[in-house]
């Protein structure tokens, strides 16, 4: 089933784009979360649907979406161009692609851990005069330090396996833009049946051994 001759460049992009993914999904998931966490009335159930809305929507409408915001024509485009920066069908562009993909799920945990704080525990601290800033990284970011690490390994995997979004604004650029995801569909296209199950079957294989660590940290919290 193994070929000799197979080409494994997808699996460093992949590994590679899935990294920085997931990190910058952090920063951005945990940010996110605790200025939606401190916000009250309508406001905050239309901007938490509208941070969600890569999570429900189909992969290749975000991937659209990304492309108009980011194309040659669109106003962020030109700007990028005129400094020198071309984003779409690069690299960048996976990396954008799987963190748009991956930041609502590292937001979403994120924010179900900060809502089990304690309310009391917080009016506490800001009597006592601390400040947000110190509240947040003392007392909020260690009590969801479990949520963080669990988004941030769902965001991984999630990124791990973004075609959709990758397709419409990276391509299929062999050693540059072609992820596991686009390396099957490549396949497959080109009636390599060994080839694809061979990605299909790895992915499948990291993805698991990324998931299962999650399962035993959650096991050991809650024991």
């Amino acid at each position: 089933m193994f070929q000799n001759d197979m080409d494994w460049f997808p699996l460093y992009i992949s590994l590679k784009t899935s990294l920085c993914a997931a990190a910058i999904a952090f920063g951005l998931g945990v940010t996110a979360a605790r200025l939606v966490f401190g916000m009250r009335g309508k406001a905050k159930a239309v901007i938490d649907g509208l941070l969600m809305l890569p999570l429900v929507l189909p992969p290749t409408v975000v991937g659209f979406c990304l492309l108009i915001f980011l194309g040659r024509n669109s106003f962020f485009g030109i700007l990028l161009q005129k400094i020198g920066i071309r984003v779409i069908f690069s690299w960048e562009a996976t990396v954008i692609a799987a963190t748009v993909v991956a930041f609502p799920l590292v937001y979403r945990t994120v924010r179900s851990s900060l809502e089990q704080i304690e309310p009391s525990v917080l009016e506490a601290a800001r009597i006592l005069g601390v400040s947000e800033w110190t509240i947040f990284f003392r007392i909020m970011l260690p009590y969801a330090r479990s949520g963080c690490i669990a988004g941030t390994i769902l965001g991984f995997t999630r990124a791990l396996g973004e075609f959709g979004a990758t397709l419409m604004i990276a391509g299929n650029i062999p050693h540059r833009t072609q992820t596991i995801p686009i390396a099957i569909w490549s396949s497959v296209e080109g009636n390599e049946m060994n080839a694809a199950l061979i990605w299909t079957l790895l992915i499948i294989v990291l993805s698991f051994f990324v998931v299962i660590p999650l399962n035993f940290y959650g096991e050991q919290r809650r024991t």
